[in-house]
């Protein structure tokens, strides 16, 4: 199969791209504070001044699929053959699928200044975006002309796709106003890696089954990034050729009977790309041939990519990126009197900003000393329940966690993969998906003395938030 398989907006099955991740709300690593920026990174008089992941990547991974395609996609990924018996054909069936990368390759963060609690953060990050709605008859067609029972079709392939991948340069600060509120802000610089995305609006097609031939005709518009040459590993490496900008704002507010209330606006941007990409509104028609032989993908490939590119034009392009509005609510509470055990549950709110997506989650860890077990469920717009779990060492000046917000489905996706029926009861769920996340990070340096307990006289100022927030409510003293 050829790349992605932009022929009907499917997607490379190498998990190559993966989405939200909530087990690490309120965690205190160094991970959650780059994410949720008024999140803190170190615990005066107890971490070290410096964190950093030592170049380990840090990274959260996740798909999903739903619809009636799912075992086809499965059959073809893992025994190189189609299962289409699930698919139905002219019932308008969609399928969806939804899938994020965010890769932390730095990160690197000090504690500036007692008075204020300030931090100052650097970061490097790869993420990868992508989302599609395409049709059963998309999958069915894959597999040949045997599956279509009649021979002409209208508006069975109006499909949509988009993917895009970007290098993200962030800066972070943050800083706690008062005993009650935090403030914090990453402002991003971002270089695109690659962007495209189709919107077919029209489609019709007629079989020659004689001739194991189609006509297909689609009308719609497609953008793609310019790259030079073939798509390769190196292409992933910064260039300047696709600039853009984000920033993340965030705020948490602390009750006098301890619940911590938190806001985020997160990755709200754009990546502008070269003037030398290409925009497309196509509206052709093309013959495919050899619909019932072997190179039959290759075939539907080439077809459906010369229609797309049939009425280019080199011009640039600007796509947003996934931004997302959360709102948090967190409560700690000591299970026992020595305080050994501690459970800080987290109810979390996620919309994302361009896109009707939507999720609701619980965060539930437990805590012993410095081993934290986390039981995760969330239940989103599209009516899908997940369950992940999550474990995690933690001190202050080390962290290590591994984990899935979808356990279940990662576990049977494995299975799938392994064994030799990957379409058995497993294909009648409501979607498929995996998920995973793993990070590492220390904390180095001298160790962050309050005041009271320092050894030498502590410099710094209250940082310029909480300057411009003591003048304009007049706490200043």
């Amino acid at each position: 199969m050829k790349r992605v398989l932009l022929v009907f907006f499917l997607f490379s099955f190498s998990a190559k791209i993966f989405a939200q991740q909530f087990s690490q709300y309120n965690t205190g690593t160094l991970y959650d504070s780059f994410e949720n920026p008024a999140q803190k990174a170190f615990i005066p008089d107890s971490s070290k001044k410096y964190a950093t992941n030592l170049l380990f990547p840090n990274f959260n991974a996740n798909f999903f699929i739903t619809g009636d395609a799912q075992a086809t996609l499965k059959s073809r990924a893992f025994l190189n053959k189609y299962d289409n018996s699930l698919l139905l054909l002219n019932q308008g069936r969609f399928n969806h699928f939804n899938g994020n990368a965010n890769v932390y390759l730095i990160m690197f963060k000090m504690f500036s200044s007692f008075n204020g609690d300030t931090e100052l953060g650097f970061s490097v990050q790869n993420k990868m975006e992508s989302r599609s709605i395409f049709s059963d008859e998309t999958a069915l067609l894959l597999n040949g002309p045997q599956g279509f029972t009649g021979n002409a079709y209208a508006g069975i392939f109006n499909n949509t796709f988009s993917y895009q991948s970007y290098n993200q340069f962030g800066f972070t600060y943050k800083e706690k106003i008062n005993n009650h509120f935090t403030l914090g802000a990453k402002l991003s610089f971002l270089l695109g890696v690659i962007s495209e995305k189709v919107n077919v609006t029209n489609s019709q097609i007629v079989f020659d089954k004689p001739n194991d031939s189609a006509i297909l005709g689609l009308a719609g518009v497609y953008q793609s990034s310019y790259i030079p040459g073939h798509f390769i590993a190196r292409d992933f490496l910064p260039t300047f050729r696709n600039p853009g900008a984000a920033i993340s704002l965030g705020a948490s507010y602390r009750t006098e009977d301890g619940f911590i209330i938190q806001g985020n606006i997160k990755d709200l941007g754009f990546i502008h790309w070269s003037k030398r990409s290409i925009v497309s509104n196509f509206a052709d028609v093309r013959t495919i041939s050899g619909l019932s032989t072997k190179s039959r993908e290759d075939s539907v490939y080439n077809g459906v990519n010369k229609i797309l590119r049939s009425n280019e034009v080199t011009t640039s392009f600007t796509t947003p990126i996934n931004g997302r509005a959360e709102l948090s609510v967190n409560k700690q509470f000591w299970i026992d009197d020595n305080k050994n055990f501690k459970y800080s549950p987290t109810l979390i709110a996620s919309k994302e900003l361009f896109y009707p997506g939507f999720i609701g989650a619980l965060v539930n860890p437990v805590q012993y000393k410095s081993y934290v077990l986390t039981l995760t469920t969330t239940y989103d717009d599209m009516k899908l329940f997940n369950v992940g779990g999550q474990f995690m060492y933690k001190t202050p000046n080390f962290e290590f966690y591994i984990g899935s917000d979808r356990l279940m489905q990662s576990a049977r996706l494995a299975k799938a993969a392994v064994s030799h029926s990957p379409t058995d009861q497993y294909s009648n769920l409501s979607y498929t998906g995996a998920d995973f996340f793993l990070g590492l990070a220390f904390r180095l340096g001298p160790v962050i003395e309050h005041p009271m307990n320092s050894s030498t006289i502590p410099m710094g100022e209250k940082g310029f938030l909480g300057r411009f927030w003591g003048r304009l409510f007049k706490t200043d003293q």
